[in-house]
Formats: C-alpha cells, sequence, structure tokens
C-alpha cells in the first residue's frame, strides 16, 4: 500500500499594498498655509541672528540680503557688556520667579476648590475668572499708576517706599492678569482627573489640603509644566509695565536693556540684533526644557473619558 504525501499548498500571495488615498486639494492648501505661517515665525529670528554675526560695515555697504565674507561673534560679546545684561537678567527673576510661583500656587488652590469642592456658584466664578483675562491692560494704565504711587511700603520692600517702582508692585500685577487664565486651565484639567481618587482619600480620613497637597497636585505637573513655561515666557517679556510701573533705571527688566544699545545719533542694528539674541535665549532655554512636559500638558486633558 503507498502513501501518496499530500500535495504541497500554493504559496500564500503577498499581500496588495493599500491603495493610495488620493491628494485633496483642501489637503495641499492647508499644508502650503501651515508651511507659510512657519516661515513667517522662522525668518525673522533667523535673519536677527543672521545679521548679529555680521560686521555693520559689511551689511550697510552689501546690504543684509546678501553673502557674508565675515562672521564673528564680538557683536554678542559687545553686547552682553555694553547692555550690562546680567544686572538687568538678575532684576528679572526678581520678578518672574516670584510671579510664577505665587500665580501658579494660588491658581491651583481656586482651581482644586472650583473643581473639587462643593462652592456655591462655581461656575459663575470660574466664568467671571475667565472673563477676566478679556480686559485689556492699557486701559488700567492710569487708575493702576495712580494707586501704585498712593500705597505706601516700607523701605525694606520699596526705595520709593511706595508701590510704585518696586519689585512687589510688578509681582502684584503679572499675578492678577495671569491669575484668571491659570485658574480656568487648572479647572478644567482637574476635572479630567477621576473623582473616585478623591473619594477614596476622603474615606481614609484625608483632609482638603491633603487632598490637594498630595493627591491632586502630583497628577496636575503636565498641565503646572505647561503653564510654568507660558508664564514665565509672558512675564519674562513684558515690557509694558515695568515700564508704567517702574522709573529707576536700575531697577528695569531685562528687556529695558536693548535700550542701553541706542546711541543718541547712531544705532548699531547688527550689534542690537546680538542683543535681542541674548535677551531672547534665557526662554529658549526653559522652554527646552520643559517641553515634553508642555506638550503633555496640552494634549493630556484634551479628551475627557
Amino acid at each position: 500500500m503507498t502513501v501518496t504525501a499530500p500535495a504541497p499548498a500554493p504559496p500564500s500571495q503577498a499581500a496588495e499594498p493599500p491603495a493610495r488615498r488620493p491628494v485633496r486639494p483642501l489637503r495641499v492648501l492647508l499644508h502650503a498655509f501651515l508651511l507659510l505661517v512657519a516661515l513667517g515665525w522662522l525668518v525673522p529670528p533667523a535673519l536677527a541672528v543672521y545679521a548679529s554675526l555680521r560686521p555693520y560695515e559689511e551689511t550697510a555697504r552689501l546690504g543684509y540680503f546678501s553673502l557674508p565674507e565675515s562672521l564673528t561673534f564680538d557683536y554678542y560679546a559687545q553686547a552682553w557688556t555694553q547692555a550690562e545684561l546680567p544686572r538687568y537678567y538678575l532684576n528679572t527673576l526678581y520678578v518672574v520667579v516670584p510671579g510664577v510661583l505665587v500665580t501658579l500656587l494660588l491658581a491651583s488652590f481656586t482651581a482644586f476648590a472650583i473643581a473639587r469642592l462643593r462652592i456655591p456658584g462655581r461656575k459663575t466664578l470660574l466664568i467671571v475668572f475667565t472673563a477676566g483675562n478679556l480686559l485689556p491692560p492699557q486701559v488700567l494704565i492710569t487708575p493702576l499708576y495712580t494707586l501704585y504711587t498712593l500705597v505706601p511700603l516700607p523701605v525694606w520692600l520699596s526705595d520709593s517706599q511706595a508701590l510704585y517702582d518696586s519689585y512687589l508692585g510688578l509681582i502684584l500685577i503679572h499675578v492678577a492678569f495671569q491669575f484668571g487664565f491659570c485658574v480656568f486651565v487648572l479647572a478644567n484639567f482637574m476635572r479630567t482627573i477621576p473623582e473616585e481618587i478623591s473619594e477614596a482619600a476622603l474615606v481614609d480620613g484625608a483632609g482638603v489640603w491633603r487632598r490637594y497637597w498630595t493627591l491632586t497636585l502630583p497628577l496636575c505637573r503636565p498641565a503646572l509644566a505647561a503653564l510654568g513655561t507660558l508664564q514665565f515666557t509672558w512675564m519674562y517679556n513684558d515690557f509694558l509695565w515695568a515700564l508704567v510701573l517702574m522709573s529707576s533705571g536700575d531697577k528695569l527688566p531685562v528687556t529695558s536693556a536693548l535700550n542701553n544699545l541706542r546711541g543718541q545719533f547712531f544705532t548699531d542694528y547688527n550689534l542690537l540684533a546680538a542683543g535681542a539674541m541674548l535677551v531672547a535665549l534665557p526662554t529658549l532655554i526653559v522652554f527646552q526644557l520643559l517641553h515634553k512636559q508642555f506638550v503633555a500638558g496640552l494634549t493630556l486633558g484634551s479628551t475627557k473619558g
């Protein structure tokens, strides 16, 4: 009796690649628009960096849109010393660091109360905080200036013995204007955290402070990092309030230091570009250090459930 071997199975046919979706004209227009927007944001700083590396005589003779004959970092060293940037950096840190910390601390307090505690009128309160962001700061310049000159302070807080021309005055105005935005973001973020976590802690006997500090706040790290990056950038780049509420030149923030690079009859714009790059450098460093948390904070609370 002979046993016949089974016929070999036919080789499996290679899977056909999925058909490509046709390119839609609207999608092409969208990508072209996004490319133009990206170039619109990248070209000015790129030109500033390019100009800061070239001598002024060369750009005056050949123009800014020309190939360089030589590149040098001399303007950066000159801007660092002539604009007295180290002192102005320190002035800015006196305002920005406490301003960011106080804003995030107070905003997280309020957001926790709105999102987790049953306070009457909490939705109305959140709307009021959000509506405060729509108020243009320019309309408050005159009354705030008058108020700051009338509020007394001890000498150890202000040399002028008033809220005007003091670091505390700048910190307070930044906290007041950024507080509502931070409350709005953190309250909506905290609502995405499951309430079962807070309820379990409540059953175990945890009080309000423990539920806020031990449970809720650590879960809000991405949102706090994103807000911290934004708040640092906004307070660091502020020029209006320092110009209005400060009079002493040695107390002004770093955004005012560029004025030291302007001459009475002549301004070297290549030197000014180098100073602008040095002034913008700290915000780039902060964003580079916190960019992962920044992106996570923007996307983590975007969906619920």
